[in-house]
């Protein structure tokens, strides 16, 4: 079983930066993909981006240049700091993770934080 908590979310300025943080339970951390998702209000939960247990990195095309995913293996965390947030980045945040990379959709993940709220007002 892996549990996974959020932190550092908030209201931010458009233009403005934050960086959203997933702590993991787990002795294997080094071995999982970890994922952001995002969900708006009436919508679907959406793909962010994903890092591997290789530091390969995939980004949605609307935060590529913008998001930057890392993690800390010794530390089992990740992060995803957020440059330039516009208001339509506004959602609450999911951190994810499986034990395997199976691909960049919400299906792919089988566990899952409570997420949380970034509001960037404009």
């Amino acid at each position: 079983q892996v549990q996974l908590v959020e932190s550092g979310g908030g209201l931010v300025q458009a233009g403005g930066s934050l960086t959203l943080s997933c702590a993991a339970s787990g002795r294997t951390f080094n071995s999982y993909t970890m994922g952001w998702f995002r969900q708006a209000p009436g919508k679907e939960r959406e793909f962010v981006g994903v890092i591997t247990w290789r530091y390969i990195t995939y980004y949605a095309d609307s935060v590529k240049g913008r998001f930057t995913i890392t993690r800390d293996n010794a530390k089992s965390t990740m992060s995803l700091q957020m440059n330039s947030l516009k208001p339509e980045d506004t959602a609450n945040y999911y951190c994810a993770a499986d034990t395997a990379f199976r691909g960049l959709s919400k299906e792919s993940f089988e566990y899952w934080g409570q997420g949380i709220q970034v509001t960037v007002s404009s």
